[in-house]
């Protein structure tokens, strides 16, 4: 029986999409609905800025059939910030997602951290605290800082239940690096794109994910997507290469890639 392995992007409801994914007219209230018919999985992005209420997630269960889901990200406040109310902030986020819970639509919640969370005693007790606070959902945990890149941190995650995240990112002294293993009973794979030049400095945020993957670059990930998903309940594997719907483009390709693997 061949892995659950589930391709799709990060985020959706991109303008610069049109006349490259979505039909030029398409109501943007259509996007979501004409995406789950290539796709069964998307990450939801928005809430990393705001914590939505949770009928904004009932009607993304509504515009999805039954087997797609999301991976939510979880709220700047509590990843970035960490201080202060995030514990009401936690609160608030638990209730937004009963929807998707209720409805089996919830593959995991993802944890961004930013470069400046690095391998401390204290940031290794905040994930303690993190789980905690979320001690029954599907969790996965993302960091920048190569530090955490060791086994005690792969003990760690897998001790409190936090699926590792794999990134494929620009290959710059201090990010973690293509590392594939899997933590917890699900796996984790994101792809950020190799823009080097503009991952510490760019104009706009997106620039610094402005890139096309080649075929020979994603061939690198095949055999390691098929190491983290054998024996996984499921995989996720998310596109953030977003501008002008590269993401969509290599979605594809990989997803024609891991067909073939597991086919030959």
């Amino acid at each position: 029986m061949h892995p659950e392995i589930l391709i799709g992007t990060s985020g959706y409801s991109y303008e610069d999409w049109r006349g490259v994914f979505y039909p030029l007219r398409l109501a943007k209230g259509k996007m979501l609905e004409h995406y789950a018919q290539e796709f069964s999985f998307t990450e939801v992005n928005s809430t990393f800025y705001h914590v939505p209420a949770a009928r904004v997630m009932e009607a993304l269960v509504k515009k999805t059939p039954a087997h797609f889901v999301f991976a939510v990200k979880a709220h700047g406040s509590l990843t970035h910030e960490r201080e202060g109310e995030f514990t009401g902030h936690a609160a608030k986020f638990r209730a937004m997602l009963q929807p998707l819970q209720e409805a089996s639509k919830l593959g995991a919640v993802l944890f961004q951290f930013p470069f400046s969370f690095g391998n401390a005693a204290e940031n290794r007790d905040y994930l303690a605290h993190l789980r905690d606070l979320f001690p029954d959902l599907p969790a996965a945990v993302e960091f920048r800082h190569a530090g955490w890149v060791e086994q005690s941190t792969f003990d760690l995650l897998r001790s409190l239940d936090f699926a590792y995240v794999c990134v494929d990112e620009p290959r710059l002294r201090g990010l973690v690096g293509p590392v594939a293993v899997r933590t917890a009973s699900f796996a984790y794979v994101r792809f950020h794109g190799r823009n080097a030049a503009k991952w510490w400095r760019h104009g706009e945020a997106w620039e610094r994910y402005d890139y096309l993957y080649s075929e020979e670059e994603l061939k690198e990930w095949v055999p390691k997507i098929g190491s983290v998903a054998r024996g996984a309940d499921r995989t996720f594997v998310a596109f953030n290469n977003h501008p002008r719907g590269q993401a969509v483009e290599n979605a594809r390709l990989l997803r024609e890639m891991i067909r073939r693997l597991y086919l030959d």
